[in-house]
């Protein structure tokens, strides 16, 4: 059994994927690993230039766009390992970031998931979720700009005020780097399909949960080149609100 899977899921990321390539094939020395890559019929040339210069990367190329997590559970369903990391394309490696966290996983039995700080390409940090999305929190990450009241809420959401170092468990584990024990992924059978895309990683986090704790380990960084996508398209904007509605009611009939 290999120690680490890493799961990728593409759609027109050509320009970035062979960055990130690049940093896991010369970053991952003292680990067993594969690299899947799922393809959401990429109309660039991402597919082509992962077969031309990462032939060892296993491959999946779908017909049509099936979304985020239908992409991912086919690589977690194919996957033997201990460990599976679910990895945006945007993302760039930082030193041994894999390997200390693969690490700590080891040292902690109790811990089903884990996440490192997540940096800009400029070095300020991307302070993403950390505890379970409300609607008070979903609605402060489009209004802070508005409010300072809305700016304290999302700084609440996403732990913004953290000084620390040392590992703490949290609630939301970002789904452009999870590192999950891979037996639990395959437990729960991955993502919830009903999400397109965006929300599926918080409806994850909450499954994972019942199975161990989630840590964010802040002394190990990544850095994401995020585009936010909702943020600057009608369509994907739509996308996440339906996301967000869809999450919502989720948790509302959960709560009965």
């Amino acid at each position: 059994m290999l120690d680490l899977s890493i799961g990728i899921v593409t759609y027109n990321n050509e320009d970035k994927i062979l960055n990130v390539l690049g940093d896991l094939f010369t970053r991952l020395e003292n680990l067993s690993f594969a690299v899947y890559v799922f393809d959401n019929n990429s109309q660039d040339r991402t597919v082509e230039v992962i077969k031309e210069q990462y032939p060892q990367v296993k491959l999946i190329s779908n017909t049509v766009n099936a979304g985020f997590g239908h992409g991912h559970n086919c690589i977690i369903n194919k996957v033997s390992s201990r460990y599976h990391l679910i990895l945006n394309p945007d993302i760039r490696l930082k030193d041994k970031a894999i390997e200390i966290l693969v690490n700590y996983l080891d040292e902690h039995s109790d811990v089903a998931m884990v996440t490192p700080r997540v940096m800009n390409p400029d070095g300020t940090e991307q302070y993403l979720p950390k505890l379970t999305p409300t609607f008070k929190y979903l609605l402060s990450g489009r209004l802070q700009k508005f409010s300072a009241g809305f700016a304290d809420i999302r700084r609440e959401y996403t732990m913004a005020d953290l000084d620390s170092e040392d590992p703490i468990a949290i609630q939301f584990c970002t789904g452009c780097f999870m590192l999950c024990r891979t037996d639990i992924l395959q437990k729960i059978n991955g993502f919830d399909e009903r999400f397109f895309m965006y929300m599926e990683d918080a409806e994850l986090s909450q499954r994972v949960a019942r199975h161990g704790k989630i840590i964010f380990y802040p002394a190990v960084a990544v850095v994401h080149e995020w585009e936010r996508s909702s943020a600057k398209s009608l369509k994907y904007f739509l996308i996440h609100v339906q996301s967000m509605l869809k999450f919502l009611r989720l948790q509302s009939k959960e709560n009965k």
